[in-house]
């Protein structure tokens, strides 16, 4: 078998007669794709046919979507671009908010994007959209297939651009170009495309070195660049050879190991106390594998923390990102891990073996006691059924070392971020700054399908389960055992605490009812659980979690204890002109 297999490879790697689906499917396998995530549509039928033979499953989601949200993860987990395919026409634009998510998650990603016929572009025929202007915006390239002969080719360019430029391409490919025949020699992935990327300029690492050396009060910062990288290590060794506090990046919380005596924790919305006070007295930032994005340095708690005259040296893979939202000192284009080891080597050779800073030490070690203090006195406050905080708190409690955790958005799920840790690196996977209901669990599947062993739990909030509940059928019928902890406060949170700050507790659209969603999991096959009371949270997380099942926790916290809002820099208080709005002007109620 062995030999058959090394035969087969070998004539592929010489031009053969092949009909077009075989050459894609020959690619991906080239690729290293396990999986392709989607729902069967007949423009691809023929290409899918192949999948079951050349050792590629293809996991049926019920919505589209999902596929774009369990790719993003699987490739946040595994490092291999997620593929993802749809009916030409509307399975496609069903995949428009996973795919725009992927793109500012820097997710590298392929869209399989079969097409209306050539025979018909044009026509407004059956299931017949402009594809690729939808989605020339949320990717990072869309490769069209021109000719049957150039399909290899084109999903080369495909994987090539995910890659570089670490974010979704869309591949579009006319529903009658997978049939026919052609000459094509299938490549192997270093044939068209380099993995490894350089350290960035000598002359700027040289700079940054003088800049951190001479620092009287250096803070680190690490986000998803050195995850991906595999530079966290690195990080590690350059914060203690500095004495530096190293905090993450917003909801990178595994981008330095938490238990750490230099980490501080993540910075952003609802992020660590502790991080921002210690940013806020830096004189010289090093930001590693961050873009630095606005929403993940505003202010939080009130504390305008990201400093205005520390010197900041940036580190990232794409030059776009350099200052794109902060003024640099020093600006590298390169690999965080490579770019990480130029910059402690020689720190290492201008001070082989520096004293380690105690007063710094000191500081981190009391400002991290302060704010898990505070965690803790803010989760043990009574809640009806159940404080969210004190929820969240018993949740981490019964999460081993090794656990995923994906998290959505919304008030509960963005809390987590104060009180999620990590040791290990590619565990926490986020929504990040799309913004968008409904990633968590369709993502916590894909993380699952990426690390079969390890445990896997998913903390979304009431109004962003009824955006994915349906993907239980998913989890039940691939037997995927994911944890599903559903914070369900009836309402969408997030937007009812604005209305309670800004609108004189006027609900609109944010109070929300649905069915017990354990009892809803019962009957789709997964086990379910309702949790009314604190002390139940961890043992029904950990038996959970034993049970290696498709599992819904419908956990019931008190919707009246709400996070702050997400922008406040974004709401104003009302001002009415018209007289018959005048009663809902601020200042009839403010007085």
């Amino acid at each position: 078998m062995v030999k058959q297999q090394e035969d087969v490879k070998k004539q592929l790697q010489q031009k053969v007669k092949m009909t077009p689906s075989e050459a894609i499917v020959e690619t991906l396998v080239a690729e290293g794709v396990k999986e392709v995530y989607g729902i069967v549509g007949s423009a691809f039928m023929d290409m899918l046919d192949l999948f079951p033979t050349a050792g590629i499953r293809f996991l049926p989601v019920r919505h589209e979507q999902s596929a774009g949200h369990m790719a993003d993860a699987y490739t946040r987990v595994s490092g291999v671009a997620g593929v993802i395919v749809g009916q030409n026409g509307p399975g496609i634009t069903n995949m428009v908010t996973s795919v725009a998510a992927a793109n500012q998650a820097h997710t590298p990603m392929v869209v399989i994007s079969p097409s209306a016929g050539t025979p018909t572009i044009g026509w407004d025929g059956f299931q017949e959209a402009n594809q690729v202007s939808i989605f020339e915006d949320i990717t990072k390239e869309t490769v069209r297939v021109t000719h049957k002969s150039r399909v290899a080719d084109c999903l080369r360019t495909a994987f090539r651009i995910a890659y570089a430029e670490r974010g979704p391409v869309l591949y579009d490919i006319p529903r009658d170009l997978f049939y026919g025949e052609l000459e094509e020699q299938i490549l192997q992935p270093h044939q068209y495309r380099a993995d490894k990327r350089g350290s960035g300029d000598p002359v700027s690492i040289e700079k940054a070195v003088d800049l951190l050396k001479n620092a009287k009060h250096p803070v680190i910062i690490s986000g998803r660049g050195a995850v991906d990288s595999d530079g966290v290590e690195t990080v590690v060794k350059i914060a203690e050879h500095l004495t530096a506090p190293a905090a993450v990046s917003y909801m990178h919380n595994d981008a330095f190991p938490a238990d750490h005596p230099l980490a501080v924790g993540p910075i952003g919305y609802m992020g660590s106390k502790a991080a921002m006070h210690t940013l806020k007295k830096a004189d010289v930032v090093l930001a590693i594998g961050t873009r630095l994005s606005v929403f993940g340095t505003l202010p939080c708690y009130d504390i305008d923390y990201f400093p205005k005259d520390a010197a900041i040296i940036q580190v990232d893979i794409n030059p776009r990102h350099i200052a794109r939202t902060h003024p640099v000192a020093v600006g590298i284009i390169g690999d965080a891990k490579a770019t990480s080891d130029d910059i402690l080597a020689k720190l290492q050779a201008g001070d082989p073996s520096p004293e380690k800073n105690v007063a710094r030490l000191s500081t981190v070690s009391k400002l991290k006691e302060e704010w898990e203090q505070e965690l803790v006195d803010l989760a043990m406050v009574d809640g009806d059924p159940i404080n969210p905080r004190r929820a969240l708190l018993e949740l981490t409690k019964a999460l081993p070392a090794n656990a995923i955790v994906s998290s959505d958005i919304g008030n509960v799920s963005s809390t987590a971020n104060a009180y999620l840790k990590f040791t290990q690196t590619r565990r926490h996977i986020a929504a990040l700054t799309f913004g968008n209901t409904g990633f968590a669990y369709p993502a916590a599947l894909g993380a699952q399908l990426a690390e079969p062993d390890a445990p896997v739990v998913a903390i979304v909030g009431d109004g962003a389960w009824g955006m994915s509940l349906h993907e239980v059928s998913t989890a039940v019928e691939q037997n995927i055992p994911v944890v599903a902890c559903v914070f369900n406060n009836r309402s969408w949170a997030a937007e009812k605490k604005n209305q309670v700050d800004y609108y004189d507790d006027r609900y609109i659209g944010s109070n929300i009812e649905g069915p017990n969603f354990a009892e809803v999991a019962k009957s789709m096959g997964a086990a379910g659980y309702t949790i009314e009371k604190a002390e139940d949270v961890a043992p029904i997380v950990e038996k959970a979690l034993k049970d290696r099942k498709p599992t819904v926790l419908n956990i019931y916290v008190d919707g009246t204890q709400l996070a702050p809002p997400f922008r406040k820099d974004a709401l104003h208080m009302p001002i009415r002109f018209l007289e018959k709005y005048k009663h809902l002007d601020y200042s009839s109620w403010k007085k």
